[in-house]
């Protein structure tokens, strides 16, 4: 049996070009790909996006979907707008309608260049404190408030034209490993899980949210030994038949080495087809790319596969969102929105003393940061003594590895000087501090809120290290403003 359906209009393609070249349009041209996810590799410019995503739109045709992960806080892949602040500082400023406003001033800012799908609310609910990805992306530890906001910044996004994507299904919130490197697994009972994990997604079903993005992790629960991308347990039996949800569900990417180094790459993108995915994010070299498209069209020859349920779906989904550009003349409101959001989540755990402007500090802080999987590099050293610019007579002691760090010569040192002993933590993933019995005066919390755990001071937590938090963090430490948010992550209260 023959079909004149291509395995690329079930693929979503990544590319290593800022300008469509050649090598780029005769691959995407050949495969008949439709779907293409852009990352700061991507991205030079603002004009530059716009020619990019205008050129891809015209190749792929009117049900071209453009993606992108813009969630916000640590997962922006633009450098040149306004920062959006991430889920998490969104559920410490606990105010659905701010939610609302700060998604559909990112998906304004998204149409303006073309790009028409955002991978983006995280429904994860982050109750695991060792999770090495999730973070800053949940909106809290409570299913209920991350529904909320969760759904709010869904109808937000798609109020203003771009398509929303809920991930990752069934929940990577009460996982300690990551995804990305290796195969994680869920072992809570299926009322658990209806109460925490499957809460917000079922809501999101129900308010009707365009498209779900599947995990790449096990649940006994639900399914024995398979991951939610590859189970049609999960995907056709409780999320299409129980819950009867009709829009598209599409895979993280097929490159994370919870699938590829487990379950191949081409079988694993057959395999997700036929639980009831219908598009494939088909990551990684254009090689591997090209072995799930063998696969996938091959299975569509021999007729093991039907992909007519799916492109009804993607079709509708493109001509829902259709990938056009629309001007932004609100720009300036939506990044004093962005700001004042970043200000409404800054938030104080345990009695904080500011210090006062002017006086001493030694701020102690990791040299650098490095860029981890899907989030960008963290603050380096410099950038926090920029932050902090003006505010003390600032001495700074960079490290690079936390075990090396004489905490009870740095106390002396900062006593014999009059200075206040700072630490600042920038990382996504938490460090091994052994404090051996010294206290610093206060924990500067700039992106994984969970490092409160591992710091016995008072904290400021920002929920992210983009300008506008760091802005909002000045105006605290300078008197100018308050820290009213509230803390969205149970068991961190002092």
């Amino acid at each position: 049996m023959t079909t004149a359906v291509k395995a690329g209009h079930l693929l979503m393609a990544e590319i290593f070009c800022t300008r469509l070249d050649e090598e780029t349009t005769t691959y995407l041209k050949a495969f008949e790909v439709k779907a293409v996810c852009l990352f700061r590799r991507n991205i030079e410019s603002e004009a530059q996006l716009t020619r990019l995503c205008a050129d891809l739109s015209a190749l792929m045709g009117p049900d071209a979907l453009i993606a992108i992960d813009q969630e916000g806080g640590g997962v922006v892949r633009t450098s040149f707008w306004a920062f959006p602040p991430s889920a998490l500082c969104l559920g410490a400023a606990d105010d659905v309608a701010l939610t609302e406003q700060v998604a559909q001033a990112n998906a304004r800012f998204l149409r303006s260049v073309g790009i028409n799908w955002n991978f983006a609310p995280v429904l994860d609910v982050n109750v695991n404190p060792h999770n090495p990805v999730i973070g800053d992306r949940a909106f809290g530890s409570d299913p209920e408030q991350v529904a909320a906001h969760g759904l709010a910044y869904a109808r937000g996004l798609e109020a203003a034209g771009v398509a929303a994507c809920a991930k990752h299904f069934p929940g990577h919130g009460d996982t300690h490993l990551d995804s990305h490197l290796e195969l994680p697994t869920v072992n809570r009972p299926r009322p658990e899980l209806e109460q925490t994990e499957l809460l917000p997604f079922r809501r999101a079903v129900q308010d009707g949210i365009s498209a779900i993005m599947t995990a790449h992790i096990v649940f006994p629960a639900l399914d024995e030994t398979l991951p939610a991308t590859l189970s049609h347990a999960v995907l056709t039996g409780l999320l299409r038949r129980e819950w009867g949800y009709e829009g598209v569900i599409i895979t993280d990417s097929m490159g994370m080495l919870a699938i590829d180094s487990h379950y191949g790459r081409g079988e694993a993108g057959v395999a997700a087809l036929q639980a009831g995915a219908d598009m494939l994010m088909a990551l990684g070299p254009i090689s591997a790319q090209i072995r799930t498209l063998d696969a996938v069209q091959a299975a569509l020859d021999d007729g093991s596969y039907d992909p007519a349920p799916s492109l009804a779906r993607l079709r509708r989904l493109a001509a829902q969102f259709p990938a056009q550009i629309r001007p932004q003349p609100e720009r300036g409101a939506d990044t004093l929105l962005f700001e004042r959001a970043w200000g409404r989540g800054l938030c104080q755990i345990g009695a904080v003393q500011r210090p006062a402007p002017g006086s001493r500090a030694l701020l102690v802080v990791r040299r650098e940061e490095a860029e981890r999987n899907v989030s960008e590099a963290g603050l380096s050293a410099d950038q926090v003594v920029t932050a902090l610019g003006g505010l003390y007579a600032l001495q700074l002691h960079s490290y690079d590895d936390p075990a090396q760090l004489d905490w009870p010569a740095l106390r002396a040192q900062a006593d014999a000087a009059g200075a206040a002993l700072l630490l600042a933590t920038t990382g996504r993933l938490r460090a091994d501090f052994d404090f051996e019995g010294v206290r610093p005066d206060l924990h500067l919390c700039l992106w994984n809120p969970y490092a409160v755990l591992d710091v016995p001071a008072p904290a400021l937590v920002t929920y992210g290290y983009q300008p506008e938090a760091l802005a909002a963090l000045h105006a605290f430490l300078s008197g100018h403003a308050e820290a009213t948010g509230r803390l969205p992550l149970a068991g961190l209260e002092r």
